[in-house]
């Protein structure tokens, strides 16, 4: 007989399927055209369906503890990092980072050091009773920028319309590499508050062994090592697949997608040797495509950002089910009279003076207001929530004579960094998701207000490519009729988002309709002499050797 079985497994698939489903129906319309971003609205929708509201999906009661809860969210980060960080990669031009490693070490040595810094005194000012160490660890974990977020001003008609290419490639190459250059920020505190500590006097070595480890373990083994791997990795991947494409040993889809399998090794491998695979996913992705090939070769797939869609999607429903909402309110750390101003002033000032400082040295920003732009686009998000769960697993190491209590000293860090990262990073996600659209409404309302009161009678409108008049006939009716024979000045002519269209002649125009077409709209070809269209161009295809099934060889020819 059959029966009901609400299990948390259906459950789930039902609340993520249906979710994404939902999405996917609007998200041109989200996205392209009101500009929100996939990872706030995702993270609206995990708050909905989390216990703190309809009590759909339920993270703590799958993962049975607070520790294989953490344990859950730490690896499906590292996860969507390590796919995103390869992606981030192999969209960089060839030769990327050999080509531009003065602004990019300008960006991850003295700025990236900088926000820092700045992060950790702000923390330190503002939260009662933290020592300072405390601070530099909660710095750390927000100090680099998130490569997820990034996509949202770096993809999509905002982008294309507002953002230079050169401009995009370095906010790509800056997000990805500074996420693995984040543990040296953080392995400097936890060491330093597991040697120096105040409650870190049965810990032998003091200053000079937390240093050497410091250079040794972080410097040395993990980010160095990472570099190399990822590498070495990425080369040997890019030469193999090379060698069976041309033999013909691949097929397409297992071709387009090896960058994604690519990832998944090399997080499963770095986690295994202990090294910095968020770092390593980074390099490898980048010299896969080395030579361009690959990245060329895929220039036009809509794979990659479809997996791409789907892993931010989940992942920030993930985080606004587990994200603890209730302690932004009740915690024993901060006050939220004091947490909401210390995020405000975190993303005013952790970033933007140092850029506005030396954007000069840095070429791809042209001018003030793209220095302002990167400036504040310096999102929080995956990378802070890796940190944090990093930082947590430190923690519960710094026990004495191996007991399940923490030392005295750290008892209230795990609830600090917790408390603090996490609310940096709603906020990020909800003040850089929204503030596109806000720009957008706060330009274009006062324009169309303006040009609603002061709107004279002949006053054309543009509607596609097709401008038309507006006059009146002498029955008083407002319908389109033909002008007199009587050269008229043309009347100034305006867009529906209030700015004003020039007109490349003076000249005037006895005609009904006026044709402008625009550079973003396909104009169909003018019949020839005999009457028959000619033939349209074929696309390039940038010499490709994989093709799609409607792709004819005649297009080559």
């Amino acid at each position: 007989m059959p029966t009901l079985a609400p299990t948390n497994f259906n459950i789930v698939v039902s609340v993520l399927g249906g979710w994404i489903s939902l999405f996917g129906l609007v998200s041109y319309l989200l996205k392209e055209n009101f500009y929100l971003s996939e990872a706030l609205i995702s993270l609206l929708a995990g708050l909905f369906f989390s216990p703190h509201a309809t009590n759909f999906v339920r993270p703590l009661e799958y993962a049975g503890s607070e520790e294989n809860l953490n344990a859950i969210t730490l690896y499906f980060t590292r996860l969507v990092l390590g796919v995103q960080l390869v992606l981030a990669g192999v969209q960089l031009p060839s030769r990327y980072l050999k080509k531009e490693w003065k602004p990019l070490a300008l960006l991850l040595g003295p700025i990236m050091t900088a926000m820092w810094i700045i992060t950790s005194l702000l923390v330190w000012g503002l939260v009662p009773n933290l020592p300072f160490l405390h601070a530099l660890a909660i710095g750390a974990c927000v100090t680099p920028t998130d490569p997820v977020l990034s996509n949202v001003i770096v993809k999509g008609r905002f982008a294309d319309h507002n953002v230079p290419k050169d401009l995009q490639k370095i906010i790509i190459a800056e997000s990805g590499a500074n996420d693995g250059l984040g543990y040296p920020f953080l392995f400097l505190a936890l060491y330093l508050i597991k040697y120096i500590g105040d409650g870190g006097a049965n810990e032998q070595g003091g200053a000079g062994l937390a240093i050497g480890l410091w250079f040794g373990e972080t410097w040395g083994y993990t980010i160095l090592l990472s570099v190399i791997y990822g590498a070495v990795v990425g080369w040997i991947a890019k030469e193999l697949l090379h060698f069976c494409e041309e033999h013909r040993f691949v097929d397409r889809e297992s071709f387009l997608v090896f960058a994604f399998s690519l990832a998944l090794f090399i997080t499963g491998t770095c986690g295994m040797i202990g090294s910095d695979d968020i770092l390593a996913c980074f390099i490898a992705g980048n010299v896969f495509t080395w030579d361009d090939w690959f990245r060329l070769e895929t220039l036009d797939d809509s794979l990659q950002p479809t997996i791409d869609m789907l892993l931010n999607v989940t992942i920030f429903m993930w985080y606004g089910a587990v994200c603890p909402w209730h302690s932004f309110v009740d915690n024993s750390i901060i006050p939220i009279y004091r947490l909401i101003p210390l995020g405000i002033l975190i993303l005013l000032f952790r970033r933007m003076p140092f850029i506005l400082t030396l954007y000069k040295k840095i070429h791809q920003i042209n001018g003030l207001r793209q220095a302002i732009f990167m400036g504040f686009f310096g999102p929080i998000g995956c990378s802070a929530i890796f940190y944090l769960y990093v930082t947590l697993e430190f923690v519960d190491t710094l026990n004495p004579n191996n007991g399940s209590a923490p030392r005295w000293d750290v008892a209230h860090l795990k609830e600090s960094v917790s408390v603090l990262v996490w609310f940096m990073a709603i906020c990020s996600i909800v003040v850089h998701g929204l503030s596109i659209p806000l720009g957008k409404f706060g330009v274009y309302l006062p324009r169309t207000l303006s040009r609603n009161l002061t709107t004279p009678e002949d006053l054309h409108f543009q509607i596609g490519a097709r401008i038309l008049p507006r006059s009146r006939s002498r029955d008083g009716t407002g319908t389109h009729t033909p002008a007199d024979s009587r050269s008229v000045s043309a009347p100034t002519v305006y867009r529906l988002g209030g700015s004003i269209i020039r007109d490349q002649t003076e000249t005037t125009t006895d005609a009904v309709e006026v044709v402008k077409p625009r550079d973003d709209l396909e104009v169909s070809p003018k019949p020839t002499e005999q009457g028959s269209l000619p033939r349209a161009p074929s696309p390039t295809l940038h010499n490709r050797t994989i093709r799609f099934p409607d792709e004819s060889s005649s297009r080559e020819s």
